[in-house]
């Protein structure tokens, strides 16, 4: 049985507050997971947001396909645009790999991450799974409440 730390806005948005963000033209966001993460550090810094749909991972975490795959294409900034790419969690960076690779290629990027390997992690001292305050819990019929 694994452990999950519980986060709460309110901690997570003191923790961003009192990071020295860099100085970026836009923020992107890896959906779906980095999609609340990324607007929070985007209005901090009054930036516009971007997003960029990559799928690995079902909702239990266990993948779903052999890597990371694009669904959507995104808009491509101009090379030497400064980014600042956000995720929730990232363990093996493929995901980001995939970002910067293609869509993000040729721009300034640094990545943001609540927990896991980046340039700038959120709380590094997370090493267990995070019941983070945005996630819908997976619904099955078994667990939807009749009246």
């Amino acid at each position: 049985m694994s452990h999950e730390v519980a986060l709460s806005f309110e901690e997570i948005a003191a923790r961003l507050r009192l990071l020295e963000l860099p100085e970026v033209d836009v923020v992107y966001g890896i959906a779906t997971g980095g999609i609340v993460p990324a607007a929070l550090v985007a209005y901090q810094l009054g930036k516009p947001l971007e997003l960029l749909s990559i799928n690995f991972r079902r909702q239990d975490n266990s993948p779903q396909r052999p890597a990371p795959a694009l669904l959507t294409q995104a808009p491509t900034p101009r090379p030497g645009t400064r980014v600042l790419l956000v995720d929730d969690v990232v363990v093996t960076g493929q995901t980001v790999r995939l970002a910067l690779d293609t869509v993000l290629a040729g721009c300034q990027v640094t990545t943001l991450a609540m927990k896991g390997k980046a340039d700038i992690v959120v709380f590094p001292e997370v090493g267990t799974c995070v019941a983070w305050p945005w996630k819908v819990p997976d619904v099955t019929p078994a667990t939807v409440a009749t009246p």
